[in-house]
């Protein structure tokens, strides 16, 4: 942006940021799952601007959620995930030394409750959650960018809205629930690029819809159409004639004018006809 705005140029910024997860509970746990798996730990191991970042469930849902993850996870990348094919590594060693130091960090000690296997020499980390972490943790300072994946608990799940509004807006915001009247609620209420109900990542893949950041995760939006209008100047141009030019845009500027400047501006029909019929201002 720096080096565009040195020329003038428009840019489009699609940045990051902590993409939440609101799971309610009464879904279909199984699916659910698969899809956070898949958001999280199939697009690069974590390695994705729109991947999930952390999880808002409730206090009571949490144990079947994290036993349904450790499920599913084993499914999909084995008992000995670090050996998996299917699994990215780390892109190189500085982020994994960031990632390190996030599950070094004293205040998630003991909130491991998968995973968190690391091997330096080869770059990975296996996928790993961490259940109700302090808010003021490092993981929760920054965008994770990687398969570590924090559980924050709350005694209503409409309580994660507080959470996920606190912080910068996200990129994305995922909410996986039945409730009409929550999945409004979160559309309405929580600020950030995209929305997706019931799955995660996906909108990337609609051309037909824009995809971008607000604030801290970017500003405008491409895709499709989207893309074109980005970097296309909409030129106004006004055709007129010769005829009907108003005496009432040129000087002298006399009383007469400005009560009919007035009264078009203000758009009152008796104001514009006592002005053209000359009458003295009511």
């Amino acid at each position: 942006m720096a080096a565009a705005a040195k020329h003038l140029t428009p840019v489009v910024l699609e940045l990051g940021g902590k993409s939440p997860v609101v799971v309610d509970s009464g879904i279909n746990l199984q699916v659910a799952t698969r899809r956070i798996i898949m958001g999280k730990w199939g697009c690069n191991n974590g390695q994705a601007c729109i991947s999930p970042d952390y999880i808002v469930t409730t206090k009571d849902y949490a144990p079947k959620l994290v036993d349904s993850l450790k499920c599913e996870l084993e499914k999909f990348f084995g008992k000995k995930p670090m050996e998996s094919e299917d699994l990215s590594r780390i892109v190189n060693s500085n982020h994994f030394a960031r990632l390190s130091n996030m599950l070094d960090d004293d205040k998630v000690s003991g909130k491991i409750v998968h995973g968190g296997e690391r091997d330096k020499s080869k770059l990975r980390i296996a996928p790993t959650i961490l259940l109700d972490v302090p808010r003021d943790s490092l993981i929760m300072s920054e965008e994770i960018f990687g398969p570590l994946l924090p559980i924050l608990t709350v005694d209503k799940i409409e309580d994660s809205f507080d959470i996920i509004n606190s912080g910068t807006k996200p990129l994305a915001a995922y909410v996986f629930t039945n409730n009409k009247k929550l999945r409004e609620q979160f559309v309405t209420m929580v600020s950030a690029g995209g929305v997706v109900v019931n799955d995660t990542t996906l909108h990337l893949a609609v051309s037909s819809l824009p995809f971008g950041g607000v604030q801290e995760s970017g500003m405008g939006s491409y895709h499709g159409k989207f893309s074109f209008d980005a970097f296309s100047h909409k030129k106004a141009v006004l055709y007129r004639s010769f005829a009907g030019d108003a005496a009432l845009r040129y000087p002298p500027y006399t009383e007469g004018k400005l009560r009919l400047m007035k009264a078009l501006m203000s758009g009152s029909i008796i104001g514009i006809i006592r002005a053209l019929l000359g009458f003295p201002k009511a």
